[in-house]
């Protein structure tokens, strides 16, 4: 008997079926089986179907005789389904990298559950992923399970079969089934939460729902919307079988009508021609279900109000002058910006006329906080030129992490153009504003934001799907108008001046943003980690990939939860995703945190003990720190096709490489991480990557560029510079404990 029994049914969704069933047969968790329910579908879903049931013993098809709908075809996958729990998902949809592990993890911890919610993103055809705005009523707080009087919120959620998983057992005795008809969820959904004697939730993303472009279900104007009345009267009848439901009844007007305004306000659903019929109908459900009192805020009340009386010219009415409102307000909202940009240019133009000031504006990439090179120099500056006034151009959101001795400014403000244009110095590590006129005597430095691995500047015209929509005339502009570019070793100057020409100077005085490293003490440490909250005597692990270009939807390769449950309680992990992942890159529990919001990854790399990558420049940085680092190489063939990269990782590489999951828990196990041959690759790696990254790179830049000093400090060799302290270094030379080894392992082992 599997675990899951998952249940697809498919109707004229040829084109998106195979990778909604590659994304179940490729889960971590393996003990399921899938159910195939081909709908009599006219199009190639059954053969494709079969053509997957061909090549895996796990998946089943199911051929209907004639077209049902989809409550019909589940109800007959779950006719032949033997799982423990069922899971339901469209044709169109897929589930995410490890759902099913995660869910089966969530099913034992709660207990074996009735009913298990969990979250979705929506998927849009460009590729684009939002989260349920409902997803805060998942939040795993309190004891678990509970029944749904403990938690009434859940029926805000979306009722649909595809976001919970149903105990089969539970199922069959309660007897439910699906309807036929549209909105066959909402029968079904209603009733199964209503009977629950144990529901739990998992605050996580298990499906991506996808919205079409065109041909969905539900955007198809059609009269079978008209069955969203049989569906609610199968919901309320249900509701009357059982007196003790009756308290749900208040909450469930308020759905029906919330649901029914939906359905009649989408232009996309009702056919005009029916539009009366509709409303005549809803007002008479609502009528029959309404329940006086039944709270809600007046904007639904009047709706509500309006959808019971069938006051349809009234409702076109107030939409129609709502529309003008907001149409109204965007218009007027577009005048004043172009006003403001207009009196901001001439603003500018007025102060580049003005004399320049010893002052110095600083930003990094994104409008982001204090930090990277450029924060760097900044604190350089204020020490070793204090009468440079500084400033930091950041979003409010990243003001906190600006030094109370250096001047906030927000980009697009009247102060922030006023600092362009009389600043005497200018740093940033990518590019500056677009409307900055270089004036005479203005010195800009381009610090870059790390010694560059994947293919950069010029080198992205062969890489269109890495370039993007980048300028290249304004790349070019941008590049003659530097007047410095900072660079932290050979390798970098080389590349920078070929893919970034123009005719600055190069400062290869090393990469500022790791002189933190050398003068960082135990104290401090120590102090980083506790803030942290890594307990004593326990490695932390630093995992940061990198962005994928090929990649429309950003994920992690690892299921960091599993792998620190296989290296043991003496291991931690610290996720930090990368600036353009736009999220948490894993869920923070147990011994998984996740990091990405954290500001500085200078401390990030201080606290941890040992740094987990693929393709990123922090590896660079860490070198410098002298602690361990293992290359997650995974996909490499699609990353050099997509991104391309400066030198072979796998000829040269900072460390231990693997290509998977088992690989890097075998390299863990086994203390290969730290073992002689990581050392002697990682050494080699700092002689060519970090010969300059001494502490005093940020110094040497100061004293050349604004001092305008030449006998600069000389560069520490690598043999005379103190590591950097590491609070779990004791327990890095300690034996591990014993962890089972996958065969894999062995091969990386002895190619280190």
């Amino acid at each position: 008997m599997p675990r899951f029994s998952v249940i697809v049914p498919a109707h004229q969704v040829q084109a998106y079926l195979p990778a909604c069933l590659e994304s179940v047969l490729s889960q971590s968790y393996p003990d399921f089986e899938l159910i195939v329910v081909d709908d009599c579908s006219p199009d190639a879903c059954g053969e494709v179907a079969d053509e997957f049931a061909a090549r895996d013993a796990r998946v089943r098809v199911l051929h209907l005789p004639r077209n049902g709908g989809l409550g019909p075809a589940r109800n007959a996958g779950m006719e032949r389904a033997g799982g423990d729990y069922l899971v339901f998902l469209d044709g169109d949809d897929t589930l995410t990298a490890h759902a099913l592990r995660a869910i089966a993890d969530r099913i034992k911890e709660t207990g074996e559950p009735d009913v298990l919610v969990y979250d979705y993103a929506r998927t849009y055809w460009p590729g684009e992923a939002v989260r349920n705005q409902a997803a805060a009523h998942l939040t795993e707080r309190g004891p678990a399970p509970f029944r749904l009087t403990d938690r009434p919120e859940l029926l805000k959620l979306l009722m649909v079969a595809w976001n919970k998983t149903v105990r089969r057992e539970f199922a069959e005795r309660e007897g439910f089934t699906f309807p036929p008809g549209y909105y066959e969820d909402t029968p079904w959904t209603y009733p199964v939460l209503m009977t629950a004697e144990s529901i739990a939730t998992l605050d996580r993303v298990c499906v991506h729902y996808r919205q079409r472009r065109h041909g969905s279900i539900l955007g198809t104007p059609s009269e079978r919307h008209l069955d969203v009345f049989a569906q609610y009267d199968r919901v309320f009848a249900f509701l009357e079988s059982d007196p003790e439901l009756a308290r749900w009844r208040p909450v469930l007007y308020r759905r029906m009508a919330d649901h029914l305004t939906t359905v009649f306000t989408r232009p996309d659903r009702v056919p005009r021609r029916l539009r009366a019929e509709f409303l005549r109908r809803a007002r008479v459900h609502c009528r029959r279900y309404r329940v006086p009192g039944a709270p809600a805020p007046r904007p639904v009340r009047l709706r509500h109000a309006l959808l019971r009386l069938g006051l349809g010219r009234t409702w076109r009415t107030l939409r129609l002058a709502s529309s003008l409102r907001r149409r109204t307000v965007k218009a007027t909202a577009r005048l004043l910006r172009a006003a403001r940009a207009l009196t901001l240019r001439a603003h500018y133009r007025v102060q580049r006329c003005l004399p320049l000031r010893d002052r110095a504006v600083f930003a990094a990439g994104g409008d982001r906080g204090h930090g990277c090179n450029p924060g760097a120099l900044e604190e350089a500056f204020r020490d070793l030129a204090p009468h440079i006034r500084t400033a930091w151009a950041a979003a409010p959101a990243h003001h906190h992490t600006i030094p109370t001795g250096t001047r906030r400014l927000t980009p697009g403000t009247a102060a922030y153009w006023t600092a362009l244009a009389r600043s005497r110095y200018l740093v940033h590590n990518a590019a500056f504003d677009a409307g900055l006129v270089r004036r005479e005597g203005q010195v800009l430095i381009q610090t870059q934001a790390g010694t560059p691995l994947k293919h950069m500047g010029l080198d992205l015209r062969e890489r269109p799907a890495a370039a993007g929509r980048t300028d290249f005339a304004r790349l070019l502009r941008e590049a003659g108008s530097w007047d410095y570019v900072v660079s932290a070793n050979r390798h970098s100057t080389l590349t920078w001046e070929r893919v970034h020409p123009g005719r600055y100077t190069t400062l290869e005085y090393g990469q500022p943003r790791t002189d933190v490293f050398q003068r960082a003490r135990p104290a401090d440490v120590a102090r980083l980690r506790e803030a942290l909250g890594i307990p004593q005597d326990t490695v932390a692990i630093l995992y940061a990939p990198t962005h994928r270009d090929y990649r429309r939807t950003q994920r992690a390769a690892l299921d960091l939860e599993r792998v620190v449950t296989r290296l043991g309680p003496r291991f931690m992990v610290l996720a930090r995703a990368h600036p353009r992942h736009g999220g948490p890159l894993a869920e923070s529990a147990g011994r998984v945190l996740d990091v990405s919001g954290h500001p500085s990854v200078e401390s990030l790399c201080l606290a941890s003990d040992v740094l987990v990558t693929d393709y990123s420049a922090l590896m660079f940085d860490y070198a410098g720190l002298d602690r361990p680092i293992v290359i997650h190489a995974d996909e490499p063939e699609a990353y050099e096709a997509a991104r391309g990269t400066y030198f072979d990782l796998g000829g040269f590489p900072p460390g231990a490489i693997v290509r998977d999951e088992d690989e890097l828990i075998g390299v863990f196990a086994g203390g290969h991480w730290r073992g002689a041959r990581s050392a002697q690759l990682r050494a080699a790696f700092r002689e060519r990557f970090c010969p300059h990254d001494d502490g005093r790179a940020a110094e040497r830049v100061v004293r050349r560029v604004v001092l305008g000093q030449t006998d600069l400090p000389p560069v520490a060799p690598l043999a005379e510079r103190r590591p950097a302290p590491s609070a779990a270094a004791g327990l890095a030379r300690a034996p591990l404990a014993t962890v089972p080894q996958p065969a894999g392992p062995r091969t990386v082992t002895d190619s280190l």
